[in-house]
């Protein structure tokens, strides 16, 4: 499962790795922006984000090897549209992925619509502090 170091204000995922074999995204920009997924147990290292990381020379895995991935995000709509943090970093490195993407967010922040744009990646289901849900269409 492709999971995320929380960033303050998200929910700490961090726990499920007792349950999950995690795997850890790291921000690359060149040759262009990408993920990258890591072993979720190595050495990390801050992004330019703050985000702690995996650092640049930690062993890489394939997207093939993940069953779902954990979508972090600043807000969630019932439709599954996310507001992410404007890299497009997920847009890039979901879109042929055929496994669960389960958006990670406090029941707080979904809201009832949100604005999306053809190239943006959306959760499938939704995951929250009390429940887990698919998405409407």
């Amino acid at each position: 499962m492709l999971a995320y170091r929380a960033l303050p204000g998200e929910p700490d995922v961090s726990g499920l790795e007792h349950d999950f074999t995690l795997l850890a995204p790291r921000a690359r920009f060149r040759p262009s922006p990408r993920l990258t997924l890591h072993p979720w147990h190595t050495a990390t290292e801050p992004s330019r984000f703050g985000a702690l990381q995996p650092p640049a020379d930690a062993p890489e895995e394939a997207l093939a090897t993940v069953d779902a991935v954990l979508l972090p995000a600043l807000a969630y709509d019932r439709r599954g549209v996310r507001l992410g943090y404007g890299g497009g970093f997920y847009d890039r490195l979901l879109p042929d992925f055929g496994g669960l993407v389960i958006g990670a967010v406090w029941s707080a922040l979904v809201v009832p619509e949100l604005p999306s744009e053809p190239h943006d990646c959306r959760a499938g289901w939704l995951a929250t502090e009390d429940r887990a849900e698919r998405v409407r269409d």
